[in-house]
Parts: structure tokens; sequence; C-alpha cells
């Protein structure tokens, strides 16, 4: 196999995340190839070659996968990064994702633990209640676009006015700011020179209450007259309605969002959702879970891992805007959420009051730090942070807490692996586990897991 050769092969499997294996007629060495289906016959060019495998880029995709039993359901798909399956059937979707996770679990779980399987989203599509799209334009020097970036590229965007995984107020809304600035001829902000200032649309919907929060985030390298563009969202007949429209500026050189000044152009900056009969203010950057129905699913499964905590004391860690916290508070003696994100915790602390919740404290910083401050020890833990998992420095003090009981809520399970791995070493068992699939049609899915301390450890 050489580097820069063609090569025409079947997907034999797709492993976590979205890293398929191509095999080649003649060849021992399998190509791991992104973007591919099991079952199609693909045409790759081989990028890197070493010992144990080579590495490639999908070119074309000559015959479809058996699996494939469905007609792209927007204009966009496969060119956009947005999702990857969704021209497979859901439940040979739900067997993939499910295998691949028990292939990487089998490999680090000490002994025997009862796996749950996965469970579906209520909803298949329009379930996300937040979107960030943004402006550029889909090849060089090409119209202005809004939407979501083609797969494998970092500056092509493709306009997502029909994407299916958002609810259709987020795309009548995009497609009436679009339409505003491409009338008037306004340009983006370019990342190799710095300069522009269309940068992205941050949506926000609430599942539940249908409140709609508008984000139109810009460099300060000019000024527009944004009333106009207010008026024509206002106008617009949506499902739910939009409770706030927000200017943020932000003119950092990298590419993530996020706010150096907020001007707010109508109504309130934030919007509200229920979950769980529990009410929760949500506001531009704070985290919430981005499937509202399949988070309730999640936070079920939490209460049933935990059992019984009347009485108890909880540490709910990377805790977000309270809301796993909120729903333990209502039968706990107390509950302590620790989140590094300022803006999430006095969310947090404000839906608490709103819901009439006495008994949670939430605490701003980092968890390596904060958990040396709370003198109250916890009955029991719930841990669910970011993508990458629980940072190094921090595991070893979650550990020497010394709880019976840990319920583990990741989104990503190549970090969950490593941190189980620190934790069995440490006297802990994986007892059970299950899936819940938050983000259908994409390479991600959610795990729930419930681990114990030995008794010769205790």
């Amino acid at each position: 196999m050489k580097k820069g050769q063609v090569y025409e092969g079947v997907v034999e499997r797709v492993d976590f995340p979205n890293l398929g294996k191509v095999s080649i007629a003649g060849e021992e060495k399998r190509l791991v190839v992104k973007n591919v289906i099991p079952g199609q016959r693909v045409q790759v060019v081989c990028q890197k070659v070493r010992d144990e495998q080579a590495k490639g880029r999908l070119l074309e995709v000559l015959q479809h996968s058996p699996l494939e039993t469905r007609k792209p359901v927007c204009s966009i798909f496969p060119a956009c990064g947005g999702c990857m399956y969704q021209t497979m059937s859901y439940d040979s979707q739900l067997d993939m994702k499910e295998q691949q996770v028990k292939d990487i679990l089998n490999q680090v779980v000490d002994g025997d633990y009862l796996f749950e399987g996965i469970l579906p989203s209520p909803k298949k599509f329009a379930y996300r209640n937040k979107m960030e799209f943004s402006f550029g334009d889909d090849h060089k020097d090409g119209p202005l676009t809004l939407g979501l970036h083609k797969k494998s590229s970092t500056y092509d965007i493709l306009t997502a006015d029909d994407c299916k995984l958002a609810h259709i107020d987020m795309t009548d809304v995009l497609t009436c700011v679009l339409a505003y600035f491409q009338e008037k001829k306004v340009g983006y902000y370019k990342k190799m020179q710095h300069t522009g200032f269309l940068r992205h649309l941050l949506l926000r919907r609430g599942e539940n209450t249908g409140d709609l929060l508008v984000n139109l985030v810009t460099t300060g390298q000019e000024e527009h007259d944004l009333k106009p563009l207010v008026d024509r969202l206002l106008a617009l007949p949506l499902e739910g309605r939009i409770v706030g429209v927000i200017h943020i500026l932000n003119d950092a050189l990298s590419d993530v969002v996020q706010c150096d000044a907020m001007e707010l152009l109508f109504g309130r900056a934030y919007l509200m959702e229920r979950l769980l009969g529990l009410s929760f203010k949500i506001t531009p950057f704070s985290f919430f879970q981005p499937n509202t129905k399949g988070a309730e699913i999640i936070y079920r499964k939490v209460q049933e891992y935990l059992g019984d905590v009347q009485g108890q004391v909880v540490y709910d860690l990377f805790s977000g805007t309270g809301t796993i916290s909120q729903v333990l508070a209502k039968k706990a003696r107390k509950v302590y959420g620790i989140e590094i994100v300022e803006e999430a915790v006095l969310a947090a602390r404000e839906n608490a009051k709103e819901n009439g919740l006495d008994n949670c404290i939430f605490i701003a910083g980092d968890v390596f730090e904060q958990l040396e401050e709370i003198l109250e020890k916890p009955d029991v833990l719930v841990l669910d942070p970011p993508r990458d998992g629980i940072h190094p420095k921090a595991l070893p003090k979650i550990i020497n807490i010394g709880c019976d009981r840990i319920v583990y809520v990741s989104c990503k399970v190549t970090s969950l692996a490593r941190d189980l791995e620190g934790l069995q070493a440490a006297g802990y068992r994986v007892e059970k586990l299950c899936l819940v699939d938050q983000f259908c049609h994409t390479v991600h899915i959610e795990c729930v897991t419930l681990l114990t301390r030995s008794e010769a450890t205790q």
C-alpha cells in the first residue's frame, strides 16, 4: 500500500468515532477512512502508511450499503458535516453504535457487568434545542452562506436552510438572517485575514416551551443598523416565539464562539425550558443537553442508578445549569453542584430559586480546586464531564472522596474508557451501563454508567 495511491474497497465496519475500516483486495492492511457506512463500496486515496494501519480519504461512494434504506432528507447530505448516518435505518444506527461502545468498553472493564443496551431518542429529527451556524461561503469568493461546515473542511460553509436536525423555527430564522445580509451585501469574517463582520448565528429553542433565543455573533470591525433585521425576525410566522434577539461581539482570532460584549436588541437574554416538572432559565452560553427529550431519559436513568437518595448528600460535578442537581434535589437532603462556567452557575442558582429548591448549592470553579472547599462529604456522586472526560488531576480527588456509588454520564465513550481504568484501579467496579441515543444520525452516543466500591476498598 502506497501513499497517494487510489484504491477501491468495501467498508467492513465503522468504529467509534466515525472510523471506517476499508478492506482492499490483495492488501493485508485496512485503510482507516472517515465518513463512510458499513457495506459501502468506496474509492479512497491512501494518505499515510504506518506499521499497523494506513489512513485514507474518501473520494467517492461507488456503491451504496445494504444498510442504506432511506433517501437523504436534506439538500446538503452527504457533503455536510452535521450528520453522518441519515440514509441508514434508525435501527441499524442503534445496532452499530451499541457494538462500537461494547467493543471499546469490553477491553477495559474488569469482570462482568450488566449491559442494558441502547435507548432510542424520542425524536429522530428536529431534536436539537441548540444550533451553532457559521457565516462563510461554500467555495472561494462565492456568495454569502450561513450554515454548517462541509465534511473535513475548515473554511467551506454550506447553507443549512433545510437542516432536519433543527426545528423548522430555527431554519426559518436562518433563512431570514441570511437573506437580510445578502441584500445588504455585508461580508463574513475571514479567519486568515482577520477581517469582516459576520461570524455566527447561535440559536436556542425550548423544546417544551417554544421559546426561541436568537444570537447574532459578529466582530466589532463594522457598524450596521440591526433594527430592520429584528423587525423581520419578529414578523416571521413561527410555531414558537422569539423571546430575545442578542448582538454578541467577538473579536477573538480563533473560530470559537465567545462573548466580548453583548447588546440586547429585543426582549430578554434567556429562554425558559421545562424538564421533568422543573423550569430552567437558559442563557446564550450556558450548558444544557442539546436533545431535551433525550436528556429526560438520561436523568431518569441517573435517578434509577443512584437509587433512593432520600436524606442523602449528593455531589453533582460538572453540573452545568444544574439540571441533574435539581432533579435529584426533589428527594435528596442536599445537592452540591460544581461548574467552571460562571454564567451557568448563576443560571443554576436562579433556576433552583424559581423551582423552590433551597437544598441546592452551586459553586463556580474548577472541580479540581473546589472539591477540597466543601466540608460536607457526599453519600453519592454524579459525574457529567465535558467531552474530553475528567482531568487527570481531578480524578484522584474524586476517588479520595470515597463514595460507594458513582454515576458517570459521558458523551464520549473513549474518554469514559480512560477514566474507568483509573476508577477501577482505585477499587471501583462497573455494575451496569446503558446507552442513550441523544444524537440521531451522528457519530455520537451518550453513556450512563453505575460504579460501586468493593467492600475491600471500603
